[in-house]
């Protein structure tokens, strides 16, 4: 037996069997998340660096939820010199620790949430290295917002940063970065600055991105014009993928950034993008944010444009399932109000002809298959699910929902449930002129999510 990778969570094993059963194998990965308080942190670490060959090579080490004993003083991990990736969260790890720890020579993924760290300006020792930076709910912090920052601007490697549990940090970093996206530096940290906005905007709450007014004015100006540069060098490279998602995520619930977008000549960029390119990932980013735009009832008229229709009514016949049902989600949105549809009432009938044809053709909603999209709202959906004069647009809306229902039913039925959308879907249900295949979709999410849905309601669901 030759082990590689061993996994002991929350295994009660004391060290001495820790020891003679793993500690003589070349192992090049531990978890030992939560193990019994039998085997400490020190002895897992003794144990590991008594084989000259783990201390060279073993690359991964997660100690999550791992005790420690009282009298213990500095963890020893300088001497796993081949660790990449080390996760302590919830481990009575401290600042002394973390010196130690940002010295490992080729450490790039560190995750020190709800640990005792008091400074993080050790990380700066590995600044040219580190990739993924984890540490929500660091309560015993003292440095200011502006140190915290500052230490995380120099993290120049930095691809992933994780402070969901920072509310405030979390505003101030956004801020921050959005800023200094803005001031056209090398193009590594350019890219840098894309991708950390990319991953703030999601953990931003809608009043939050409204506070922003300035800087995501600033930040979605200067993000497309990246998107143009890029586009006009017919350079498809991974700054412009961060750069399609940063906006998307930008213009989520947040009408100011979808005017800001309009205002700033986005549909003209994003038609040029996608008569440039043909991949997948592209297109599914470009659709992601029109479907935001086509969610703002004032900014429907912008859409409604030769150049926008053809190139959306084309993407609906796309063999990629995330683009059809991308261009579909837009398509459903625009044609729900009759009134911007006047002068061409013929084509928007068209559209909703084509809408339906092409949701009969996708798999169930429920199928195997990993999900499409993720939602922080199903309030944009629910003029739609009321919008009983049009099927085709409740079709596509309820297909949506039953699809992430199913991909992560505790997530959204309680989604549902708190944004009162579940009342709709018995509406639909009980409706004496709903279609016929909208009422079994509604039918279907309600029955097959009961569990679920009386986990946060107690009343009879319908």
């Amino acid at each position: 037996m030759k082990l590689k990778l061993v996994n002991i969570q929350k295994a009660k094993i004391s060290t001495a069997a820790f020891v003679k059963a793993f500690c003589h194998h070349k192992l090049i990965e531990l978890d030992a998340t939560a193990v019994h308080t039998d085997l400490s942190i020190p002895d897992i670490l003794s144990g590991l660096c008594s084989n000259s060959w783990i201390q060279g090579n073993l690359r991964r080490l997660i100690l999550d939820s791992t005790s420690i004993p009282r009298d213990s003083r500095l963890l020893f991990f300088g001497q796993l010199t081949g660790l990449r990736v080390l996760s302590v969260f919830n481990v009575c790890f401290h600042s002394e620790d973390l010196a130690h720890v940002s010295q490992l020579p080729k450490l790039e993924s560190l995750d020190i949430s709800n640990t005792l760290v008091t400074n993080i300006s050790a990380l700066l020792t590995c600044k040219d290295r580190l990739r993924s930076l984890t540490m929500h709910y660091l309560k015993c912090l003292t440095m200011t917002k502006p140190q915290i920052l500052a230490v995380i601007r120099e993290l120049k490697c930095l691809l992933h940063l994780d402070i969901s549990d920072h509310r405030q940090l979390r505003f101030d970093a956004a801020k921050f970065v959005m800023r200094w996206l803005c001031k056209h530096e090398s193009p590594k940290m350019q890219a840098m600055a894309v991708s950390i906005t990319s991953i703030l905007a999601l953990q931003l709450s809608p009043e939050q991105t409204a506070q922003l007014k300035e800087e995501v004015f600033m930040a979605v100006k200067e993000l497309l014009a990246i998107v143009k540069q890029k586009t006009a060098e017919n350079l498809d490279d991974v700054t412009l993928l961060f750069t399609l998602k940063a906006l998307w995520n930008l213009t989520e619930q947040s009408p100011a950034a979808c005017r800001h977008f309009i205002e700033n000549q986005g549909l003209a960029i994003f038609i040029q993008v996608l008569e440039t390119f043909s991949e997948t990932a592209i297109q599914s980013k470009v659709l992601g944010l029109l479907n935001n735009v086509a969610e703002v009832r004032e900014l429907f008229s912008k859409l409604i444009t030769e150049d926008v229709v053809k190139h959306i009514s084309s993407l609906l016949h796309s063999k990629e399932l995330e683009v059809s049902y991308l261009a579909a989600g837009i398509i459903a949105h625009l044609t729900s109000d009759k009134q911007p549809w006047i002068s061409c009432d013929l084509q928007r009938t068209a559209l909703l002809q084509d809408l339906y044809a092409t949701i009969q053709k996708w798999p169930s909603s429920s199928c195997k298959m990993t999900a499409l999209v993720t939602y922080r709202s199903f309030k944009a959906f629910f003029p739609l699910l009321g919008n009983f004069s049009q099927p085709e647009v409740q079709l596509w809306a309820l297909w949506a929902m039953y699809h992430v229902c199913s991909k992560n039913p505790s997530k959204y039925c309680k989604m549902l449930v708190e944004e009162e959308g579940l009342q709709l879907l018995c509406d639909i249900r009980e409706h004496s002129e709903a279609d016929p295949q909208a009422q079994q979709i509604a039918a279907s999410i309600v029955d097959d999510f009961k569990m679920h849905f009386m986990n946060y309601q107690r009343p009879s669901l319908c």
